[in-house]
C-alpha cells in the first residue's frame, strides 16, 4: 500500500487497528455509515460500518471496557476515526442553506448555521487524528443503552456533560462513563457527553485521509 503525505495530512493507516480486533465484545452502531445522522446521508469516507482507532487509543479503550464489563456494561461505539473527507462533507453541508431534513431529530433548537458557532461542526476534527471516540454504555442485563439524558449527536445544551436539567440518574450515568474514561487516559469535551480524546494522542498534529474500512486497513 502506498501512502501519501500532504503537509499534515496522510493516508498511512499503519498506526491504526480495527477496534473489534482489540475489544471483540464492543457493540458498534457507526452512524455516519448509515443515513440516520444529522445530515441524513451516508458520509463520505465511510465504506464499512466499523470503528478504527490508533493502537494507543484502542489499548486505553480496552482498559475502559474491562472496567465497565465488571460493572455490567459493554461499550457501544457510534464513531471513532473519521477521515478528513468526512469532515469536509460536514462543512459543505453546513454551508448549504436548504437541507434541513434532520433538524427535528438532531438540532431542533438551533439554526443550521449556528452549528459552527456552537462548536458542533468545525473545519477540522480531532476524530481525523485517530484517537477520538464517540460512545455510550450498554446495560448487559437489559441489552439496552444506558439512559444518558439525551441521544447521541443531539446538538443542544442538554448534551453538555455537566447539564443538570436531567434526572439525577441520567447525570450519574454520564459521570460514570466520564470518570472511567478520564481514569483510563481520555479527556472529555464540554459540549458532548459521548465524545472523548486520548490525552496523550500519538498524532496530535496529523490528520488522516483513508477510508473507514477494515479491508483497507488489512491491505
Amino acid at each position: 500500500m502506498k501512502a501519501f503525505n500532504r503537509g499534515d495530512v496522510t493516508t498511512d493507516p499503519s498506526g491504526f487497528v480495527l477496534l473489534s480486533d482489540v475489544i471483540p465484545h464492543i457493540v458498534q452502531e457507526i452512524r455516519y455509515f448509515s443515513t440516520y445522522n444529522f445530515i441524513g446521508d451516508r458520509i463520505d469516507g465511510y465504506e464499512e460500518p466499523c470503528a478504527l482507532l490508533t493502537k494507543e487509543a484502542a489499548r486505553a479503550l480496552k482498559a475502559v471496557s474491562n472496567e465497565m464489563i465488571v460493572q455490567g456494561y459493554r461499550l457501544k461505539i457510534f464513531d471513532a476515526y473519521r477521515p478528513a473527507c468526512a469532515v469536509k462533507h460536514f462543512v459543505l453541508w453546513g454551508l448549504e442553506d436548504q437541507d434541513v431534513r434532520m433538524k427535528p431529530y438532531f438540532y431542533p433548537d438551533l439554526e443550521k448555521q449556528a452549528l459552527f458557532k456552537e462548536g458542533y461542526i468545525a473545519a477540522r476534527s480531532g476524530h481525523s487524528r485517530g484517537s477520538t471516540v464517540d460512545l455510550t454504555l450498554l446495560d448487559m442485563r437489559t441489552g439496552r443503552e444506558v439512559d444518558m439524558g439525551s441521544p447521541f449527536d443531539l446538538f443542544s445544551e442538554v448534551s453538555h456533560p455537566d447539564y443538570r436539567g436531567i434526572t439525577d440518574e441520567q447525570y450519574a450515568n454520564r459521570m460514570m462513563l466520564q470518570h472511567v474514561m478520564v481514569r483510563c487516559g481520555f479527556r472529555p469535551l464540554d459540549c458532548e457527553w459521548w465524545h472523548f480524546t486520548l490525552e496523550n494522542e500519538p498524532y496530535p498534529d496529523t490528520y488522516f485521509e483513508f477510508p473507514v474500512s477494515a479491508e483497507y486497513l488489512r491491505k
